[in-house]
């Protein structure tokens, strides 16, 4: 059981969603009312545990009187504010982002893309093959974890959580301007080669499947990754007394991956290199 500490509380906002009056802690932003008043707005850059980067815009609703629409994992719920989240204009707009994030990366391991490429009617086709922006084979330079660039949105989570707002490592950054904007070591070096410390943070932020375990992507290579036939078992941690959580994912009674829950007030879903990778003695059998 994670235990979450309670919070100073927190003064209401009240204000019109969708012709409905709602009220959300204040500090909220309209994404969190929207998921409170239970409805689905796509997106994919915006992460629990990190700052709102408003990288892929997919998730952009109209405000009453602004101009532009307004990336709702970012922007702050206020009193007295009218929000729609699905006119025409906020619809046509995530149809048009979701095409062209379609056109030209590879988004068949992002959870959902597909659902929501076909719920607004997006046609990434009509681009052409032209439109990919990257076309290489994923680079495999490490045991532990795999970089496939031909899946990166440029969402940014990978640098925010190897950066300043986790990790503190730093060895993953944005490289290139325009088209030849890509993520990438210093250099370009291998990453045994670079300051990586193995953390895996970066994997548990990414939302596309960019990055992910060697596991994850020899079974996906193999035909046998499935998660529907996985179980998670959450645990602590043994390798120190710090007590992090640890979620055991388990196929076939192999652990295939692990992850920290987000909502852990020790590890907010990240952990060190032991904790994400140091499981193969568990599976070892004489």
């Amino acid at each position: 059981m994670t235990v979450v500490p309670l919070q100073p509380p927190r003064r209401l906002v009240e204000f019109t969603l969708d012709e409905q009056p709602v009220r959300v802690p204040e500090g909220s932003t309209i994404l969190d009312a929207c998921r409170g008043a239970g409805k689905d707005i796509p997106t994919l850059c915006e992460g629990d545990t990190l700052t709102p980067k408003n990288a892929c815009r997919v998730c952009v609703v109209e405000v009453e009187g602004a101009r532009t629409l307004a990336p709702a994992c970012s922007r702050r719920a206020e009193a007295g504010m009218t929000v729609r989240t699905d006119t025409e204009r906020a619809r046509h707009s995530r149809k048009i982002v979701l095409e062209l994030l379609a056109s030209s990366t590879d988004l068949s391991t992002t959870p959902r893309a597909a659902e929501w490429i076909k719920e607004y009617e997006a046609k990434p086709a009509r681009f052409g093959a032209d439109a990919a922006r990257v076309n290489e084979e994923p680079k495999v330079d490490n045991e532990l974890y795999v970089r496939d660039y031909d899946k990166c949105i440029l969402c940014y989570k990978c640098v925010d959580a190897c950066g300043e707002q986790w990790q503190n490592t730093f060895a993953i950054a944005v490289a290139g301007r325009g088209f030849d904007t890509r993520i990438s070591t210093e250099h370009d070096a291998p990453l045994t080669d670079s300051a990586c410390v193995y953390c895996g943070n970066c994997i548990e932020v990414c939302p596309t499947g960019a990055l992910s375990f060697k596991t994850e992507f020899d079974m996906r290579e193999a035909g046998t990754w499935d998660e529907a036939a996985q179980t998670e078992t959450t645990t602590v941690c043994a390798y120190c007394g710090v007590g992090c959580n640890l979620t055991l994912h388990v196929q076939e009674n192999e652990i295939v991956k692990v992850t920290s829950p987000h909502d852990n007030p020790v590890t907010h879903g990240n952990l060190c290199i032991k904790g994400r990778f140091g499981y193969q003695h568990v599976q070892n059998r004489m």
